[in-house]
């Protein structure tokens, strides 16, 4: 029977699958970390107390892109180049959601709609990044050598998301309410886009390097697109909704002491 479980354990088993999904994800971390730590040291003044929240979200973000690194030397592998179909984060770029690199790149200060604009682009990511990992740490939380590293993952992404609710609603009091609604649902209809197309070409180079049969490659499109219609039509609204977390000041202070992944 095909399942979320059985189709990542036949992805986890085999080397070249594996050192695949790995580069993908350790390239989509960097990539957040980086695009934090610029947002962090861009931060306009008004909002200067958000800056050590946003730079903890890099870290995070880079310690990700670590643990996807040290899940591959664990098995000898190397990391291989990320196609560009299936970089998730450059195509929401080129889709025109979240602060575009061209803006990071620069010093210029960043302005609070610049900060709206990063902080809804987020929540909407995050709330994808929250839903796959307490996936896979409900499937593979006690698996010998990833059971670590996606609970650890997991916890930080809930908390990223807690931290985009608890800063949206503390905009929206500051009446900037309309922008951050304008601008979630224009960023979750294009995410959920993005997340089609990168899913259809992850599949497809999946089935590749698997030996998928045609049926069951149509199976797994025809499943991809069905999570697609169903969050077009209703399914987008869970990444537009805010609420007070359960999670207050998640960011809060300094990074956890833990013991790193390694």
């Amino acid at each position: 029977m095909l399942t979320a479980k059985s189709l990542f354990q036949e992805i986890v088993d085999h080397d070249e699958s594996f050192r695949l999904f790995c580069s993908i994800a350790a390239g989509g971390e960097a990539q957040g970390g980086w695009e934090n730590a610029r947002i962090a040291a861009l931060v306009p003044a008004g909002e200067r107390d958000l800056a050590p929240k946003i730079a903890r979200h890099g870290a995070d973000e880079d310690k990700h892109g670590r643990i996807f690194d040290a899940l591959l030397k664990r098995r000898a592998l190397a990391p291989v180049p990320v196609p560009p179909e299936t970089d998730y984060t450059m195509l929401l770029e080129r889709a025109g959601i979240g602060l575009a690199h061209d803006r990071l790149s620069a010093d210029a200060q960043l302005t609070v709609r610049d900060i709206v604009t990063y902080l809804a682009h987020s929540r909407v990511t995050e709330q994808r990044a929250s839903e796959q990992m307490q996936l896979l740490r409900r499937h593979f939380g006690d698996h010998p050598d990833l059971g670590r590293a996606v609970t650890m993952i997991s916890h930080d992404e809930d908390n990223h998301l807690a931290y985009c609710h608890e800063e949206l609603l503390r905009l929206a009091r500051a009446g900037h309410g309309r922008a951050i609604q304008r601008t979630l649902r224009e960023s979750a209809l294009t995410e959920i886009r993005v997340y089609r197309d990168v899913s259809l070409a992850v599949m497809s180079h999946m089935g590749r390097l698997l030996g998928w049969s045609r049926p069951k490659a149509t199976a797994l499109a025809a499943g991809i697109h069905a999570v697609y219609a169903w969050e077009r039509f209703a399914g987008w609204h869970r990444m537009v909704t805010l609420e007070p977390p359960k999670r207050t000041d998640a960011l809060g202070g300094p990074a956890p002491a833990t013991p790193e992944f390694a």
